[in-house]
Parts: structure tokens; C-alpha cells; sequence
């Protein structure tokens, strides 16, 4: 039909886009009207979805459009029933849990994932896992949903369940010499999300976005991606298996740290040559 909804709307089948669809499918064509539909959260303009609404609305396209809305709704009801039938088994482990002798701590994600399941299930899954998983930068509850159902395994240690992630140093050894200790491919679906959840914790102002940052620049971005998620996969484990919680220091912080170990490194370097190193005026 020639229409450009999709480039002016973030989500097509957010709120936007299902009722101008759906009005489409109705017998509305007047693109001013159907501009009207926009959500006032829509971040462009109505004159931006009008000019977007101009098109050809052939008889065998709208079909086939209906057509595709009603395999959606078809489909999104049997998430329903999914999502319906994860809350009663959640809600059947969290009745045999302990409760947690902490209150529950206030979200800290302002956003909700797209794809979440549609009931809160923050509040069952810190009673049944005795910490707030989602407290980890990257770890939102949908995640942490994931995450458990995967994860069911005790492992003996973090080194084992970073391992069974395939997410460190594989050591090929021969002779005595390293022949490679590259991590291996695998297709762990736990794997796949903590990878996603280290390249959107690059994007933060965290300790774990600029630990992100400053290995992508030294060593590469796919190497930090998988040191990230390691990294995220080990406060995962210490948060489940002996229920520490987790208190971002903040980039800033990082920053600080990584500056006082290089300084500390080059004060022993000079030392090994008889050298002594002095801050010049305006350092620390």
C-alpha cells in the first residue's frame, strides 16, 4: 500500500500502529483522520504520521493485512495463555519459599520490555530466589525469568557456570604452549541473553558501562561483549547462590579505580629502574 507507517513508529505493533492498522482494516482511509489515532507518547508528530499515511489501498492488500492481524491476535492469545499459566506455577513456588527477611527494594528499571510477560512478576521471584536480580545493571525481571528457568543447575562455582556458559578462555594446550584461548561456540539461550544484556549495559553510565567501554576500545567490542556478560553472569551466580547483593559504584568510581591501578603500575615499573615518579602541578 505504500505506506510508511513503519519508519515514522518505533513499534509497529505498539499502541500507534495497532489502531491506525486496525482503523485501516475498518474502512478508514483519510490520513488525517488515522493521524488522529496517534499516542500522545508518540514521538512523532502528527503531521509526520499523516504524511506517512498517504498510500494505495488496493482491496487485495487491506485483505491481506487483515489477514495478518488475525493471525497477531491469534498468536498473542496464546501468549496470554502462556504468560497465564508461568504465573500460577510462580506463584505455586513462591508459596512454597521463604518469605525474604527484606522488604522488597524499589524497581530500579524505568522502562518495560516489550516482550515481558504481562503480570508483575518481580514480587514472586524475589520470594522464591531471596534477592532482587534485578538490582544487576542489565538484569531486567523478564530476564531474570529467563535466567532462573535456564539456570537450574547448582553449580559448584562461579568458574564452573561461566564455563558451562562458554563464556571463558577455552585453553588449547600442547607441549606446554597455549595454542588458543578463544571461548566456544555454543548455543546456550542464557548465553545469547547475558550477551544482549552487556551490549545495553555499554550504553549506561555504570561501573559495568564503562568497564564495557574501555575494553572495547583496548581489545574490541566483541571481546567485551563476552567479558561483560561474564562479568554480569558472575554477579548473577554470587547474587543466587549465596544471596549478595549488588550496589552499583558508578562509572566514576570505575574510573577512579582503573587511574589509581595504572598509577601503581607505573610507580613499580620505575622503581625496577631506579626511577622515581613525581605528579607535576594541576595532577593528582
Amino acid at each position: 500500500m505504500n505506506l510508511q507507517l513503519h519508519h515514522v513508529v518505533t513499534d509497529i505493533t505498539g499502541e500507534t500502529g495497532m489502531k491506525i492498522m486496525r482503523a485501516i482494516i475498518e474502512g478508514e482511509r483519510d490520513p488525517q483522520v488515522l493521524a488522529k489515532l496517534r499516542d500522545c507518547r508518540c514521538k512523532a508528530s502528527e503531521q509526520t504520521v499523516q504524511s506517512a499515511l498517504v498510500g494505495n489501498y488496493q482491496p487485495e492488500h487491506v485483505f491481506s493485512l487483515k489477514q495478518t492481524l488475525s493471525l497477531y491476535d491469534v498468536y498473542q492469545a496464546r501468549i496470554q495463555e502462556c504468560d497465564a499459566q508461568i504465573e500460577q506455577t510462580l506463584a505455586l513456588l513462591a508459596a512454597e519459599s521463604s518469605d525474604p527477611n527484606s522488604p522488597l527494594p524499589k524497581f530500579r528499571c524505568r522502562h518495560r520490555a516489550s516482550n515481558s510477560v504481562n503480570f508483575d512478576v518481580r514480587p514472586m521471584l524475589y520470594q522464591i530466589t531471596g534477592t532482587d536480580l534485578t538490582q544487576i545493571h542489565g538484569i531486567g525481571p523478564y530476564l531474570v525469568l529467563r535466567l532462573v528457568s535456564e539456570c537450574g543447575s547448582r553449580w559448584p562455582s562461579a568458574k564452573h557456570f561461566t564455563s558451562w556458559l562458554c563464556l571463558s578462555p577455552s585453553c588449547k594446550i600442547s607441549g606446554g604452549k597455549v595454542l588458543s584461548a578463544r571461548t566456544q561456540r555454543t548455543s546456550n539461550r542464557a548465553t545469547a541473553h547475558l550477551r544482549r544484556a552487556a551490549v545495553a549495559v555499554g550504553r549506561t553510565h555504570t561501573a559495568l558501562g564503562a568497564f564495557y567501554r574501555r575494553l572495547a576500545a583496548r581489545i574490541g567490542k566483541a571481546k567485551a561483549v563476552t567479558a561483560t556478560a561474564r562479568k554480569i553472569a558472575i554477579l548473577f551466580y554470587n547474587a543466587m547462590r549465596y544471596g549478595l547483593g549488588y550496589q552499583d559504584p558508578g562509572a566514576d568510581y570505575y574510573e577512579q579505580r582503573y587511574r589509581e591501578r595504572v598509577i601503581k603500575q607505573l610507580h613499580r615499573r620505575a622503581a625496577e629502574f631506579g626511577l622515581t615518579l613525581q605528579a607535576t602541578a594541576g595532577t593528582s
